[in-house]
């Protein structure tokens, strides 16, 4: 008997020490595991800035934080529509340069989060939410940007900074490329017998904007897409306020759709469907 209470002590302190040592490693791991910061490859660095001497831009933020990016203009016209590009969580954007051709006629802005490419800074959710109406209304007030005719264009963790700039500016339409309902919903699943809600610092929830959103909507879906299962991106769409056109990309995965059977055709019918 006293052997059985001694066993049932100690079981029951496991059960009790497991939470209280692994809720605190979530809590604090959890920026490194959503935001994995990647740095300028000095190559591609060298490449960009032969091939695109102009492109480079630096915008300082209000708390004085200095963001680094591109800003490439459709020379064709005076005032050009304007792609804003943001990028998944472990993306240095830089590298979309080389896929620019498929949109011709679109200007295009790529800006690093903080602490990724030669941004300066730490990424948060706040943070990142912040900059991407910094750049909107930046931009959206340059003399070569025509303003009525701007897109977000988002991917992965991107497509909900995208869809939160769609909620506090007028943006002609949004690109998300594997869409989420909430990052809380998509870690929930994932953990279901940790108190994700209470744990999670950047909850990302672009289901709660959806309904307000009326402007079109494009999603694209990896048909094999296990870090963003296709459930995720469906429960966005079905909540969406305004017209939305979901396509799936067949065999394509979340680190490969950009490569996908008729990926950049869906993306260039959609742009020129907004330039009327």
């Amino acid at each position: 008997m006293p052997l059985i209470k001694s066993l049932l002590r100690i079981t029951i302190g496991v059960i009790i020490a497991i939470p209280l040592l692994l809720y605190p490693l979530l809590y604090f791991a959890q920026d490194k595991l959503i935001f994995i910061q990647r740095k300028m490859d000095n190559s591609l660095l060298n490449w960009i800035r032969k091939e695109y001497p102009n492109a480079q831009v630096q915008i300082t933020t209000p708390d004085n934080i200095r963001l680094h990016g591109w800003y490439i203009k459709n020379n064709a016209q005076k005032k050009s529509p304007l792609i804003i590009y943001f990028g998944g969580n472990a993306e240095e954007v830089s590298g979309q340069l080389t896929a620019l051709e498929p949109l011709n006629g679109w200007s295009l802005l790529l800006v690093n989060y903080r602490g990724y490419g030669l941004s300066e800074g730490t990424p948060s959710e706040k943070h990142l939410f912040n900059d991407a109406v910094l750049l909107y209304d930046t931009f959206s007030k340059r003399a070569d940007v025509e303003p009525n005719k701007i897109v977000a264009y988002g991917r992965s963790l991107g497509t909900g900074v995208a869809v939160y700039l769609a909620s506090q500016r007028p943006l002609k339409g949004v690109i998300l490329v594997s869409p989420y309902d909430s990052i809380r919903h998509i870690a929930q699943k994932n953990y279901p017998y940790v108190p994700v809600s209470y744990l999670l610092k950047h909850h990302f929830d672009s289901l709660a904007l959806a309904p307000s959103v009326k402007i079109p909507m494009l999603a694209l879906i990896a048909a094999k897409d296990k870090m963003i299962p296709p459930s995720h991106s469906f429960a966005l769409i079905e909540a969406w306020g305004g017209v939305t056109q979901q396509e799936i990309i067949p065999d394509a995965d979340h680190n490969n759709i950009t490569v996908g059977l008729r990926y950049w055709d869906y993306i260039s019918a959609f742009l020129l469907s907004l330039e009327n």
